[in-house]
Formats: structure tokens, C-alpha cells, sequence
């Protein structure tokens, strides 16, 4: 499904943190993400062949699911709004990295 219920991440991103509420699943989708940027520069530098790269969804993902399956209770917003949902990955990454928001969504 293509990503135009949001016309914009301006208006995506309250929505997606809204289903990433829980402690332990930021820190599973945070921990997904940083082993995917590790992956990738690894990945880069030892030019590992195609079937390597299969790696990346599958440890970003993987965490993530994870975190819905079992701590947020929902469904990921990966199967409605893949691109945003990606983008919404990586945005929250940054933001607890540079301590825009924290691991508990209630200090947002």
C-alpha cells in the first residue's frame, strides 16, 4: 500500500511515535537500527556479495516486530506506510541519539 494517507512526515512522524510508546520496544527499535547501520558500513567495506545484504531488513525489522509483537501490542506501521514507517525509523534513532526524545515516550 503507497503511503498517501499522510501528505507529508511532518504529519506521518506524531502518528508513528504514538505507536512506539513503549520503553522496551524503542530500545528494540533502536538497537534493530544501530545494528543496521553497523551492518551496512561492514557490508561497504568488506563487499560482501548480494546474498549478504539480505541481512539488513531482517536485523532492522527483526528488532522492531519484535517490539510490537510482545511490548507495543500493535501491528508495525512498516505493512500500511513502508516508506514513512522507514523514514520514522531512523528519525527516531537520530533523536534519542542527540537526546530530542528518550527511550520513555513519556518524557517526549
Amino acid at each position: 500500500m503507497a503511503d498517501s494517507t499522510f501528505k507529508s512526515f511532518k504529519e506521518f512522524y506524531p502518528f508513528y511515535l504514538s505507536e512506539h510508546k513503549n520503553k522496551t520496544s524503542r530500545i528494540l527499535h533502536f538497537t534493530g537500527t544501530f545494528l543496521v547501520l553497523g551492518l551496512l558500513v561492514f557490508l561497504l567495506l568488506a563487499q560482501k556479495e548480494a546474498r549478504f545484504w539480505i541481512a539488513l531488513p531482517l536485523t532492522g525489522y527483526g528488532f522492531a516486530w519484535v517490539g510490537h509483537a510482545f511490548f507495543e501490542k500493535n501491528k508495525p506501521a512498516t505493512f500500511k506506510h513502508p516508506l514513512w514507517s522507514l523514514r520514522g525509523d531512523f528519525t527516531l534513532f537520530f533523536d534519542i541519539l542527540r537526546g530530542k526524545r528518550g527511550f520513555d515516550a513519556a518524557k517526549d
